[in-house]
């Protein structure tokens, strides 16, 4: 008699939920022109309390960075490797690990910086390690001047950016770092704000003067392999840095210093979707499992190795999502949120995805922030999330909503997908 009530109950729910999905979601003139997939998965039961089309490949722009995620936690421990070293009686030969933090302005602790002023030697800097190009594969071409596209490169400065800032007060401008790459002024007058173009094949750039008091703009710059980085590193450390031949590295032992915890890294990149943390993640992931920068390489490694019980074998091409290439399905995001979940603990998950109000979830989830954990996506005509739902009974569930090809407002997307998840977390 029990099992009885008990499967009525769970065909109930699951009813509930395919009305409401039907209802707030797939029913709604925004979302009947697009490809949309909804999995909603209770890891307690072991099974799908609704699943449409969650076989289906989607384009899931940064839920790709769950992937990147597990991999980041899974392989790089506690602390980043800042870099290895050698060291003899003149000078110090440095190969670069990929870390993002690097001079990044958001981590004032500078170890690798500190040690390197410390020995006041010139520094070789080689990398023989680096397999990869600094943009992805499938890359929109025309987003290079803009911040979240910054190049990969095995020794990251500054976020591989070059903020510039426009002070009207005093009629200035000035960069962060100060560099004395080309700069001209633009003729343009019809534009009324400052904006800052880089060329797209050289470091010169183009400042176009606004009317604002103050106004600042992040942009990539070329790495050059390690030529940019040399330049930047030579004021800071205040010593030589020369470019090395791997072949001419002296006998000497090989040193590995740790620069920041890497929690540190993994929240900013999940919850303001940092591309380039997620990428250079990745990048290092690769360096010390395989002793190479090859996220091709890397990926086959996981997909064959920890990865190979996905439902569906994705397309996976990048560590951020960027690329148009990757192709995942709703059932692959939920075994990976319930295997990090069994594999890190839910404490870890809670503190490393945003909640309601946080991240990039600010300003969504608010009624009743602390009950969902998720990562989000976007790109033109592609809107996801994917992540955990703590419900009113307190039960926790795994869901990927990934909605492709869409013409409609993204915010108003969004809002149907807040009232599902909404939804069935009162009645579930």
């Amino acid at each position: 008699m029990l099992l009885a009530i008990f499967f009525a109950g769970g065909c109930s729910s699951t009813r509930f939920i395919g009305q409401t999905a039907r209802q707030e979601v797939l029913q709604q003139p925004e979302l009947k022109p697009a490809e949309v997939g909804i999995s909603i998965y209770d890891p307690a039961k072991g099974q799908y309390l609704y699943d449409y089309q969650g076989d289906k490949y989607f384009t899931p722009a940064s839920n790709t960075k769950l992937f990147t995620l597990y991999a980041g936690i899974k392989y790089l421990g506690d602390s980043l490797v800042g870099m290895r070293y050698r060291e003899t009686d003149t000078a110090i030969w440095v190969l670069p690990s990929g870390d993002p933090t690097l001079l990044h302005p958001d981590y004032p602790n500078q170890r690798v910086i500190q040690l390197l002023q410390k020995k006041k030697k010139p520094v070789h800097l080689y990398e023989n390690n680096w397999q990869e190009q600094p943009l992805g594969k499938g890359w929109a071409w025309d987003d290079y001047n803009d911040d979240y596209m910054a190049e990969r490169s095995s020794l990251p400065l500054y976020g591989n950016t070059i903020r510039w800032v426009e002070d009207s007060t005093s009629a200035s401008f000035y960069s962060i770092p100060d560099i004395n790459w080309h700069v001209r002024f633009s003729p343009d007058s019809s534009r009324k704000t400052f904006f800052v173009q880089r060329d797209r094949d050289d470091n010169v750039f183009e400042i176009t003067e606004g009317k604002e008091s103050h106004r600042a703009q992040d942009v990539p710059f070329i790495t050059n392999g390690l030529a940019s980085a040399a330049i930047l590193l030579k004021d800071t450390v205040g010593q030589p840095i020369y470019t090395a031949h791997p072949a001419r590295l002296p006998v000497a032992p090989v040193l590995t210093l740790h620069s920041q915890p890497t929690d540190s890294l993994f929240r900013p990149m999940m919850f303001r979707s940092d591309n380039f943390f997620a990428e250079q993640t990745l990048l290092m992931v690769s360096n010390e499992r395989l002793g190479v920068m090859n996220q091709g390489k890397m990926i086959a490694s996981l997909l064959q190795g920890d990865l190979k019980e996905l439902p569906q074998r994705p397309v996976w091409v990048d560590g951020s999502g960027l690329s148009r290439y990757n192709l995942f399905t709703p059932r692959d995001f939920v075994w990976l949120l319930d295997k990090m979940s069994k594999d890190f603990g839910m404490n870890r998950m809670k503190a490393l995805l945003p909640t309601g109000g946080n991240g990039t979830l600010g300003n969504y989830y608010k009624k009743d922030s602390g009950y969902i954990y998720a990562k989000t996506g976007s790109l033109s005509g592609v809107l996801c999330i994917s992540g955990y739902l703590v419900t009113k009974k307190d039960r926790v569930l795994i869901f990927s909503v990934l909605v492709n090809n869409h013409s409609a407002s993204g915010s108003a997307i969004r809002r149907k997908i807040e009232k599902l998840i909404e939804t069935i977390r009162e009645k579930y």
